[in-house]
């Protein structure tokens, strides 16, 4: 611009923005005006639109402001709203800052935490001792990861460093910070921290430092990357020692020359997490590839180790773990690093390489479409690819045996990572070179002992293979069934609810103290641990269908690790289903499979309450109904190891019995007599056992066969004195009538009666109906028999109303008339004056009485007509006496004296009775 342009464009400016900018033009007004100012010392002035230098930092515009406010108002929607997503995608533009080289990255990441620590919920929740939730703690982890990385940036100037040490410091300090493994002071603290035994074990767990969320990044400020040795492997694809000789663990180079990194693993990962944050993806991947050579290098050094001492370390039962932190489920991700970075190797070096089509006909061209295996690295074994690397480090990381993590955050972590890894596998089609990588990882897990979670001895608390073993089996079992078979089996254990699990020789002093050696630690995870180890069994069974040997081997391994009865019971209900399938013919290896864990079942929840029990018996029977008639009789014959004589009698035996079964098995005479006889057997040994229960089953059952019958009667006339209530007796004697037994059903009315007791409020007694059933029965056996039930009726009832209907019945017809044959006696009606009925007509009166007194000395207004009516009913008892009309008054009269007080309610009785 010539002059009189740049007069007018800063003149617009100024007009357009005055607001802003009115107060920073004068300023500098002022100094270009003055002679000696510090900008008229400068030649030339700033080009905001030239670009910046090419050695220059990228350093944005950061609206901090906004960052703060964005932050503060996703964290105030605690989560919902997407606010999740939303405080994702700022940890995403960090890592984008970061990628770019750009030095507010750093910035806007503590502008992040800040708002982060300044949440009022941490200190409410730590108050409360509440947990955060999952999508929040997940927030934490996220934010430590990246604070990891940023002290890890390889070409950071040491004072930058420092300034952001002090920074973390202070965060660490706050004591609402959240620690690394989501606990709040209920838990004990991570294992890095666990201390030697001796003096200090029994310490106080409170005293004992936390990881925070920032403890890791803390720590990374004390690397470095002078390192020459790293410097070599970092900078360059061709860094080798082919004369490098010393063959001891820490070596710098392996046998073929190749660069080795020993770093505890989580932090060479960190390493390669940072160079690939801060836009060194090449530099990452030279790295991440000496990891996985140095990996694969100490598997195969475990492996011999192991081999020389196997004898003597099986023998003892010992076992020893050589990195209390898993790495997957690890704070800093090491496994998930190393995999994703390998993986980005594929896509990137399919765009950059200049010759790959000429490549892909020589390597014959991978399924899947997503992954291609890339022409090999420097370091790679031949036909070894970045995505094989991948694959395989992911395995490495799998199948390497952990302790379960304190605290149920920590364990859900596991769990999800697991998961994550294993998802990520599954989207990559196997081919032969994939397949014997898992061959040979197979070999190792199977064989190398304490340093994996398959070796043949593992600690009680490693964490369990279910889910990884059931990946393995599913991707093994087209290319190798023995195999695929070997390491599920040996991936079934639960030690942890084994009492007699080697404990190992692990120093793990803070866990629980061992007063209760057997007592399982806190597993919080162990019904998803379960419900997966279930999974396993059952992919286990679909795959066995058909092979006789191979689902023996399968039910033995579920009978022996398997210890919820739940989960069993699925299985046995997964197995049926499979042996049940409409398209062929039923499996019955596999069903008897589904019988063996039925029973299994039965026997686990005999005496305990189960709440499913009732559908897991009926279920039991559909199965032995399935499996045939031999089944069904085995499980009468043995049913006291398996039914209560409840179940026995009403499900079973009754299910056993009836048409459905007999059509569906298509028995003959001969076996349905079998049956019966079986099934009688069982009901009359559960009627001796629980006769209240079971005596009408029983007498059901053996409805057909004489001698059974009476057998079973005579129980309930045993049992009948002392076991049974009234109720289970009436029931009885109800079904005996019914059956066309009416003496015997008299004889257990009467036994009924002598356990019942109605007092005198009690007219609306479900009782009453059983009752006047048995008075009626009784009368129209005949006047002995009334007789002898009426004392027993005035002794049992209190109740007035119930006596007088009684009454009333007995007086309106005589007693046996109509037998039960049709024939007619000649009898005439029972005198009121002599007994039995003199002795009812006397108690009805007597109960009247005292229910009236009762009544009185509670009665409130409202309950005046309501009583002047009971009184009539009393009335027309009264009067059935000969002498009624005199006892009668004589009661009202006294009445009227005792309760001369309630003026009210004697009016109304003088006005209706005199």
């Amino acid at each position: 611009m010539n002059r009189d342009q740049l007069q007018k464009f800063v003149q617009y400016l100024i007009t357009v923005h005055h607001t802003e900018v009115l107060p920073t033009a004068q300023k500098l007004a002022d100094e270009i005006l003055s002679q000696n100012s510090e900008i008229n010392q400068v030649h030339g002035a700033p080009d905001p639109t030239a670009g910046a230098s090419i050695d220059d930092e990228n350093c944005w515009h950061l609206d901090e402001e906004q960052v703060q406010e964005q932050v503060k108002l996703f964290l105030s929607q605690g989560g919902y709203h997407g606010s999740g997503k939303q405080l994702n995608l700022l940890f995403a533009k960090v890592r984008e800052m970061l990628k770019m080289r750009d030095s507010n990255g750093a910035r806007m990441l503590t502008l992040i935490t800040e708002q982060f620590m300044a949440d009022p919920r941490l200190s409410l929740w730590r108050q409360q001792g509440t947990a955060m939730t999952d999508k929040y703690r997940q927030l934490w982890d996220e934010l430590g990861a990246l604070w990891m990385c940023i002290v890890l940036n390889p070409h950071c100037k040491l004072e930058q460093k420092a300034s952001w040490l002090k920074q973390l410091k202070k965060w660490n300090s706050v004591d609402v910070c959240p620690w690394e493994d989501g606990n709040h002071g209920s838990e004990l603290p991570n294992l890095t921290n666990a201390l030697p035994q001796g003096a200090n074990a029994n310490q106080d767990s409170s005293n004992r430092p936390h990881r925070t969320v920032f403890t890791r990044a803390i720590e990374a400020c004390d690397l470095h990357w002078q390192d020459s040795h790293l410097q070599h492997i970092i900078s360059s694809d061709l860094y080798t020692n082919y004369c490098y000789h010393d063959d001891t663990e820490n070596s710098l180079f392996d046998s073929r020359g190749w660069p080795l990194w020993h770093e505890h693993v989580p932090t060479a990962c960190a390493r390669v997490d940072a160079l690939r944050s801060h836009g060194y993806p090449r530099e990452a991947l030279r790295l991440a590839i000496a990891i996985v050579n140095t990996l694969r290098r100490q598997q195969q050094k475990q492996l011999e180790m192991f081999r020389t001492q196997k004898k003597e370390l099986l023998h003892k039962s010992i076992t020893s773990i050589t990195n209390l932190e898993g790495w997957v489920g690890h704070p800093l991700d090491p496994v998930g690093t190393l995999f994703s970075s390998l993986m980005e190797a594929c896509h990137t070096e399919e765009e950059n390489f200049p010759g790959f089509s000429d490549f892909t006909e020589n390597m014959g061209q991978c399924k899947s479409l997503e992954y291609q295996h890339l022409p090999a690295h420097k370091f790679l074994e031949e036909g070894e690819s970045y995505l094989t690397l991948a694959v395989e480090v992911a395995l490495i990381g799998l199948g390497q045996q952990r302790i379960m993590p304190d605290g149920l955050y920590t364990q859900e972590k596991v769990c999800r990572n697991e998961e994550q890894l294993i998802s990520k596998l599954q989207e990559i089609e196997l081919d032969d070179t994939l397949v014997k990588i898992f061959r040979k990882q197979a070999v190792f897990l199977l064989e190398a002992g304490p340093y994996s979670g398959l070796g043949e001895i593992i600690h009680r608390e490693s964490v369990p293979m279910h889910t990884f073993a059931k990946y393995l089996f599913t991707s093994l079992l087209p290319h190798d069934a023995e195999f695929a078979y070997r390491i599920a089996l040996r991936a079934m254990r639960l030690l942890v609810l084994e009492s007699t699990a080697p404990t190992g020789d692990l120093t793990r002093p803070h866990h629980i103290a061992s007063v209760v050696p057997n007592r399982y630690p806190r597993w919080f995870t162990l019904s998803h641990i379960e419900s997966q180890q279930c999974e396993l069994a059952s992919t286990m069974l679909t795959a066995a269908k058909g092979d006789v040997l191979r689902l023996e081997t399968v039910l033995e391994s579920i009978q022996k690790n398997i210890h919820s009865s739940s989960h069993i019971f699925k299985l046995a209900q997964d197995a049926f289903k499979i042996a049940t399938l409409m398209d062929s013919l039923p499996d019955i290896t596999l069903l008897k499979v589904s019988l063996e864990l039925g029973l299994q079942v039965m026997r686990m929840t005999l005496s305990t309450l189960n709440w499913r029990r009732r559908e897991m018996v009926r279920w039991l029977v559909t199965c032995a109904t399935e499996v045939g008639v031999y089944a069904l009789d085995s499980i009468m014959q043995s049913w006291f190891t398996l039914f209560t004589p409840t179940e026995a009698t009403s499900i079973v035996a009754t299910t056993v019995m009836s048409n459905s079964t007999i059509v569906r098995l298509h028995l003959d005479c001969h076996q349905q007599e079998k049956l019966a006889s079986s099934a009688r057997t069982l009901a009359l040994q559960c009627a001796m056992k629980d006769p209240q229960n079971c005596a009408l089953s029983a007498l059901t059952l053996c409805e057909k066969d004489h001698i059974a019958f009476e057998t079973a009667y005579q129980i309930v006339l045993d049992a009948a004195t002392t076991g049974m209530s009234y109720t289970q007796l009436f029931t009885i004697a109800r079904y005996m009538e019914h059956r066309g037994y009416p003496m015997r059903a008299y004889k257990l009315a009467t036994l009924a009666m002598t356990h019942l007791n109605l007092s005198y409020n009690q007219d609306t007694h479900p009782a009453i109906n059983d009752v006047l059933w048995a008075c009626a029965l009784s009368h129209s056996l005949g006047k002995n028999e009334l007789a002898a039930i009426i004392p027993l009726v005035v002794k049992s009832v209190k109740c007035a109303t119930v006596l007088s209907d009684i009454l009333r019945r007995c007086t309106l017809t005589t007693p046996g008339m109509v037998g039960l044959h049709g024939r007619r006696n000649s009898g005439k009606l029972m005198s009121l004056d002599k007994a039995p009925l003199r002795q009812l007509l006397d108690a009805t009166i007597g109960a009247y009485i005292n229910t009236t007194h009762s009544r009185l000395t509670h009665i409130s207004p409202r309950h005046y007509s309501e009583f002047i009516e009971f009184l009539s009913k009393a009335r027309e008892t009264f009067l059935m006496a000969h002498d009624g009309h005199i006892q009668f008054t004589q009661f009202i009269d006294n009445l009227k004296q005792i309760y001369k007080g309630k003026k009210k309610l004697m009016m109304l009785v003088r006005e209706r009775f005199g």
